[in-house]
């Protein structure tokens, strides 16, 4: 094979809750295949339930730090997702990137309720990111074909 895992950079505001969690899955599902980053426009810590929630699904992000997309600008991508859900939202606009994708996802920090239930909005996007970031590869046109294995 020899083929270098493709450069994949997860998008949102604040990079503390789904880009994170992206990144996270991408390490964690697609090892050699991409090769993850994340960032926001204002970026903010990262949401410790989004860690705690990566956790209960075996995957450690407490490693990660919220970036500045500027902080990644030097880096050509392959691939750039926007994940922002909201028109309200204004999602960074990417970096040097060969090819953009917006996959809109609910911001489960915006989540109100119980503990129980906003835990529940972080389980529930952690498993909507997981499901497509485990879909990433094969469909991605950028001149070839990323697969597992």
């Amino acid at each position: 094979m020899g083929e270098k895992p493709l450069k994949v950079l997860f998008l949102c505001t604040q990079n503390s809750c789904r880009s994170q969690m992206a990144e996270g899955w991408a390490r964690h599902l697609k090892k050699g295949v991409l090769e993850p980053y994340s960032a926001g426009t204002a970026p903010a810590a990262v949401h410790p339930l989004a860690v705690r929630v990566m956790a209960e699904a075996g995957v450690d992000i407490s490693g990660q730090r919220a970036k500045h997309v500027d902080e990644l600008r030097e880096i050509e991508f392959d691939l750039a997702v926007t994940l922002c859900d909201s028109a309200l939202e204004s999602c960074p606009v990417p970096p040097r990137a060969k090819k953009v994708i917006h996959q809109g996802f609910p911001d489960p920090a915006k989540a109100k309720g119980s503990e129980e239930e906003v835990l529940a909005a972080f389980r529930r996007v952690r498993d909507m990111i997981r499901d497509f970031v485990a879909g990433l590869g094969a469909d991605l046109d950028i001149g070839r074909q990323a697969t597992e294995e």
